[in-house]
C-alpha cells in the first residue's frame, strides 16, 4: 500500500509539475492582464487621464542560481513582472510579484538624461504634429506635392550636447506617398527638409528647409509587391524542404537531437536563447554550454555631415525594440515547409496584452552540406563514408523602419551554434539634383554612392552587439587567448626558416579580455572550464570563430560613437551581472553614453575562473551600390560558438547516413507550378 501511494504522489507531481511554465517562459496573456489589474489601482496608473506608457512589461527573470537548481519536478519559480513606463519627465521603473499581486518596488526617474524606447503612440503624435504646421504644408505644396499623401518618420535625434537634454525629442523626415506606382515611399524623400518636435507637449520645436530644388522622385520602377502578373515571375528554382525531427514542450522548450534549448521573444533583444545544452550521445549527461544569447544592442551610424543627417546613429533595440518591430513571418518564404512557429505575447502601452503571431520559426535546414566525409583507397577495399549536415535553426525577422535584419540561431549536431544575422529592406537615400556622375564636380563628396537618378545611398554601418552568457560546464569559466606568432627556425635546427607557434593567456580583468580583431595578428579565443578537464587533461571549452565583419572607424570622442562605446572592440569580456545585459544601456533614446558596456568594462573587474559573460560585435559597413535599389537582396554575415576540447572525440562520428527513402519525393510539375514534395 505504501508503496502505491508513493506511485501516485508522483505520478501526481508529474502531472502538476507538467503544467508549470518554465521559469523563463515569457508572460503569459493571462498574467499580462494580471499586470495591468495591480496597476490600474496603483497611483499614478490608477488615473486613466494620467496613465504613463508602459515601454516595456515582461518577466521579471529569477536569479540565475534559482534557474540553474530549477528542475522540471521541483515548485515553479516566482512568477514576476519588470514594468518601465514613460510619463513626460518621469520614467518608471516597478516589479510586481502576479500570484501575490503585491507591487514589490517602484522607483522614478525624474528628468531623466536618456529614455526608453519609442511607442507606437510617440510614432503617431510625431507624424501628426509635423503634419499639421503649417510651415511644413507650406513647404510641401511649394515643391509640388500633396500634404495628403505624405508620410513623415520620427528618427532618433542621438545626442549632442546638453541643448538637446531634458526633454524627448524626435527629427521628422517625410516622404511623399505614391500610392497607385508603389508602396516603397523611402524612395521618395522630401530632402532637406527636417523637422524637430518635443514628443512630450507635442509641438514643434523648428522646421529646416535645405532642400528646395531637388526633385522628389515619383516612385516609379520601386515596387515590391507581387500581385499577380505585376511582376514578372523569375526562374523556377528549387525549393527546400523543412524537416520537423524536434519537439517542442510548453511553446518554448525545444528537444533536437542532442541539444535542449529554450526559445523566446523579447520586446527588446527579438530572439532570446537560453540554458542550451548538449550532449555526444543518447544516455549521456546534459551538459551546459550557454546560460543565455541575444542581440544586446544593433547600432547603424551614418556617415554624412549634413544638417538633416549628421544626427543619424540609430540603436535600433533600445530605442525601438527588436522584438516589438518583429512582424508575422511569411510562411513558405521566410521559413521552409513544416517550420514549427512560435507567437508573441506583448503589452501594448495602455499595458494591454496582443498576441503577435509568428514571430519566431524553427526548422531542420537540410541544403547539402556535408557534416562530414573521408575516402580512402589506400586499404583493402575502396571506402567511400559521408554525412549530410542537418542543423536546427530558430529565427525572427525584426522590420526596423526601412531595414529588415534576419536573426539566425542555428544549431549542429557536432555542437557548434552558428549564430547569422542578414539585412535585407531599403536603403536610407539622399535627394540630390544630379541625375548622372558625369554631373558631379570632382570635388563634390556624394558620401555614397548615386544609386539611380536624383538618389544617393549614403554610407553607413551596422553594428550588432551580442550578449553571450557561455556557461560551458557550468558557471565558472575563463577566457584564454590563443595567440599565433611566426617562430624563426636557424639552419642548424631545419630547413625550414619559420613555422607556426601558439601560446595560451588567461585574461585576469576586464581589460585583458578586450579583443580587436587583426588578421596580421591572430588568435583563437576560448571560453574554457578550467575545473573540467578531458580524460588528455585538456579544459572543456568553446571558441569565438569570426567569419566577416566590420570595426568602426569613427573617433572615439564622435558622439555617435561614445553611445556606441560597446562596438569600440569585437570582443569583451565582463563579469555576470543581471542588470548589464543592454550594451548601450538601459535607456538608450537619447542617451549620452554614460551607461554603456564600454563604461562598466572600465572598472576592470576580475574575470578569471568567475561566472563570465562574453560580448560580440557582428559588423557590417555598407557602400550602397546600384543592385542595391530600389530592394536589396539580402546580405549576411555570422560568427561560430564550437566546441574546443569540449568532447572526448568527434560526437556524430556514428551518424547515421541518409538513404533515399529518407529524402522527400516531388513529382514532376509542369513549367510556371510548384512542386509537389511528399517524404515517402
Amino acid at each position: 500500500m505504501e508503496s502505491l501511494a508513493a506511485l501516485l504522489l508522483l505520478i501526481l507531481l508529474s502531472s502538476l509539475a507538467s503544467s508549470f511554465p518554465h521559469p523563463l517562459d515569457p508572460l503569459t496573456f493571462t498574467e499580462i492582464s494580471t499586470v495591468r489589474s495591480i496597476l490600474s489601482s496603483h497611483p499614478p496608473f490608477s488615473h486613466p487621464n494620467s496613465f504613463p506608457s508602459i515601454t516595456s512589461l515582461s518577466l521579471l527573470e529569477p536569479p540565475k542560481t534559482s534557474i540553474l537548481s530549477w528542475l522540471p519536478s521541483s515548485p515553479p519559480l516566482p512568477r514576476r513582472a519588470t514594468i518601465t513606463a514613460y510619463s513626460p519627465n518621469l520614467t518608471h521603473l516597478l516589479s510586481i510579484d502576479i500570484p501575490s499581486r503585491l507591487i514589490l518596488s517602484h522607483s522614478t526617474i525624474p528628468h531623466p538624461s536618456a529614455f526608453p524606447r519609442l511607442t507606437s503612440s510617440d510614432i503617431s503624435r510625431a507624424s501628426s504634429t509635423t503634419l499639421s504646421d503649417p510651415r511644413v504644408i507650406r513647404i510641401i505644396k511649394n515643391r509640388g506635392l500633396d500634404p495628403s499623401r505624405i508620410n513623415c518618420l520620427p528618427l532618433s535625434p542621438g545626442w549632442f550636447g546638453p541643448q538637446e537634454e531634458n526633454r524627448r525629442l524626435a527629427k521628422v523626415q517625410c516622404f511623399a506617398l505614391f500610392y497607385n506606382t508603389t508602396a516603397n515611399f523611402y524612395m521618395s524623400p522630401i530632402e532637406g527638409l527636417m523637422v524637430l518636435v518635443d514628443l512630450d507637449v507635442g509641438a514643434v520645436v523648428w522646421v529646416r528647409d535645405e532642400g528646395r530644388g531637388i526633385p522628389v522622385p515619383n516612385g516609379e520602377g520601386t515596387d515590391y509587391r507581387y500581385t499577380g502578373g505585376a511582376v514578372r515571375r523569375g526562374v523556377m528554382m528549387e525549393r527546400a524542404g523543412g524537416g520537423t525531427g524536434f519537439e517542442v514542450e510548453g511553446g518554448h522548450m525545444v528537444k533536437w537531437g542532442n541539444w535542449e534549448l529554450h526559445v523566446k521573444a523579447d520586446e527588446r533583444a527579438g530572439i532570446v536563447v537560453s540554458t542550451a545544452k548538449v550532449r555526444a550521445v543518447e544516455g549521456e549527461e546534459w551538459r551546459s554550454v550557454m546560460y543565455k544569447g541575444f542581440a544586446s544592442e544593433l547600432f547603424v551610424p551614418y556617415m554624412e555631415g549634413s544638417e538633416g543627417w549628421y544626427f543619424r546613429g540609430y540603436m535600433d533595440a533600445g530605442e525601438y525594440g527588436l522584438g516589438s518591430c518583429a512582424m508575422p513571418l511569411v510562411r513558405l518564404n521566410d521559413c521552409p515547409r513544416n517550420a514549427y512557429y512560435m507567437d508573441a505575447v506583448f503589452a501594448g502601452e495602455d499595458g494591454r496584452p496582443f498576441v503577435r503571431p509568428d514571430v519566431i520559426c524553427l526548422f531542420e535546414r537540410y541544403t547539402g552540406d556535408v557534416a562530414w566525409r573521408h575516402s580512402e583507397l589506400f586499404s583493402d577495399e575502396a571506402i567511400h563514408e559521408s554525412r549530410p549536415k542537418v542543423t536546427l535553426v530558430a529565427r525572427m525577422v525584426a522590420s526596423v523602419g526601412n531595414y529588415d535584419y534576419i536573426f539566425d540561431w542555428e544549431f549542429q549536431q557536432d555542437g557548434l551554434i552558428k549564430i547569422k544575422v542578414s539585412l535585407s529592406g531599403m536603403l536610407m537615400v539622399k535627394g540630390t539634383v544630379y541625375q548622372n556622375m558625369s554631373q558631379v564636380p570632382k570635388e563634390h563628396d556624394l558620401h555614397g554612392t548615386l544609386v539611380t537618378e536624383n538618389l544617393i545611398g549614403i554610407t553607413h554601418d551596422h553594428f550588432i552587439t551580442f550578449y553571450l552568457d557561455m556557461d560551458i560546464d557550468g558557471p565558472n569559466n575563463s577566457f584564454v587567448k590563443v595567440h599565433m606568432t611566426k617562430q624563426e627556425i636557424s639552419p642548424e635546427e631545419s630547413p625550414r626558416k619559420s613555422i607556426l607557434k601558439f601560446n595560451r593567456e588567461v585574461a585576469r580583468t576586464e581589460k585583458d579580455g578586450r579583443i580587436k580583431l587583426n588578421l596580421y595578428d591572430p588568435s583563437e579565443f576560448h571560453i574554457v572550464n578550467p575545473a573540467r578537464l578531458s580524460k588528455v587533461g585538456n579544459p572543456s571549452g568553446y571558441k569565438i570563430v569570426p567569419a566577416a565583419t566590420a570595426a568602426s572607424l569613427l573617433d572615439l570622442t564622435d558622439p555617435p560613437q561614445l553611445r556606441s562605446g560597446f562596438t569600440n572592440n569585437q570582443i569583451w569580456i565582463t563579469p555576470y551581472n543581471q542588470s548589464e545585459e543592454w550594451a548601450g544601456g538601459l535607456f538608450a533614446y537619447q542617451s549620452r553614453g554614460d551607461d554603456t558596456l564600454a563604461v562598466w568594462s572600465e572598472r576592470d573587474r576580475p574575470i578569471e575562473n568567475k561566472d563570465i559573460v562574453t560580448w560580440y560585435t557582428l559588423g557590417f559597413h555598407h557602400i550602397p551600390c546600384q543592385e542595391d535599389y530600389p530592394l536589396m537582396p539580402t546580405v549576411s554575415s555570422s560568427f561560430d560558438l564550437k566546441p574546443a576540447n569540449f568532447f572526448d572525440k568527434n560526437p556524430i562520428l556514428r551518424a547515421a547516413p541518409y538513404f533515399e527513402e529518407d529524402l522527400p519525393v516531388c513529382e514532376t510539375f509542369a513549367r510556371g507550378e510548384l512542386p509537389n514534395c511528399n517524404s515517402i
